[in-house]
């Protein structure tokens, strides 16, 4: 399985010409001022409706007619905008897939849709646990610390844990060490931080944090990617 890192949150999974994007927010990411942003993929999760997430989800799957999976609110938002391969989901359900299963779980943040002039409910905001080709990946989204991180890791055996650490908005470099001790992954990947000032963060430090504790940690540049 490769995993590259696209910035900002946005990650893409692939495996036996197969891809599942997430929240990807390429077009207006200034980490990828100069960059592609023309991303082919299968599946498509949005974990909410903020800007920075939902990014380029309807151009990129109107274009290559991606699988989107979301919260019921940003189904029917999508849905108005001409898209209609979509799987509607709310908080615990699950979807079994050709590369295995998505679990959408809880996120403690917000989520809205900017749309024009107004602004959409966005319903609630989420987290995945992704099952890819036998991989157990668990993607935060943006999420305050919670204490049901520990009943996840009780319940599944992550390989790959992608949280956030710029603070301001989502858990900071300390609360995601928290999420570590209950998450216990085999690998942590940090997301979230230094796209803007307000959200700059010490990734050297978490990384080195992180190994205390027994857990490899890894930063992605933007577009690179590794082999899991």
């Amino acid at each position: 399985m490769k995993v590259t890192f696209l910035g900002h949150s946005a990650f893409l999974f692939s495996q036996d010409n197969l891809s599942v994007l997430i929240d990807p927010f390429l077009k207006e990411n200034p980490l990828r001022t100069g960059l592609n942003y023309d991303v082919k993929a299968d599946y498509i999760l949005v974990s909410h409706g903020h800007r920075d997430h939902l990014g380029d989800t309807v151009e990129l799957a109107l274009k290559y007619n991606s699988k989107v999976i979301s919260v019921f609110e940003i189904s029917n938002y999508l849905t108005s905008k001409g898209l209609n391969n979509l799987v509607p989901m709310n908080i615990g359900g699950q979807l079994r897939t050709e590369f295995g299963y998505v679990k959408m779980v809880m996120a403690v943040h917000s989520s809205s849709i900017p749309d024009g002039e107004s602004v959409i409910n966005g319903g609630v905001p989420a987290g995945f646990i992704i099952n890819f080709f036998g991989k157990t990946i668990y993607f935060a989204g943006d999420t305050a610390l919670f204490g049901d991180m520990k009943l996840i890791g009780d319940l599944y055996n992550i390989d790959i844990a992608l949280l956030p650490i710029g603070g301001h908005f989502t858990m900071d470099t300390k609360d995601a060490l928290c999420a570590i001790d209950m998450l216990r992954p085999k690998l942590v990947i940090p997301m979230h931080f230094n796209t803007w000032p307000v959200i700059n963060a010490d990734v050297d430090s978490f990384l080195k944090e992180s190994e205390n504790k027994g857990v490899k940690g890894v930063c992605l540049d933007v577009d690179e990617s590794i082999e899991i």
